[in-house]
């Protein structure tokens, strides 16, 4: 299977990757492609799903990153958003 080298910045994106993807599957769904193109679709549609769940397995790492689990962090010991704190002092 071919691996793309283009680098990471002229990649398609996600959306675009799966939108290929489905307009894929679609076309494989009509029923009316011979042996060898079938074949070839299904690889491409294999290549696609891959860059897909990398796409998805990058941002989830991103949002656990950025939302650190980890207690000793201080986005864990941020004060919870209430309604008072929105609203002016009636005083």
């Amino acid at each position: 299977m071919p691996v793309d080298t283009r680098p990471k910045d002229m990649r398609p994106g996600f959306e675009d990757t799966l939108t290929q993807l489905e307009t894929l599957v679609s076309k494989m769904e009509e029923g009316n492609m011979n042996l060898e193109d079938s074949l070839a679709a299904f690889e491409t549609g294999i290549r696609l799903t891959r860059e897909c769940q990398s796409a998805l397995q990058a941002a989830e790492l991103k949002v656990q990153i950025l939302t650190n689990a980890d207690t000793d962090s201080p986005l864990t010991d941020a004060i919870p958003f209430t309604d008072t704190q929105d609203q002016p002092d009636s005083n």
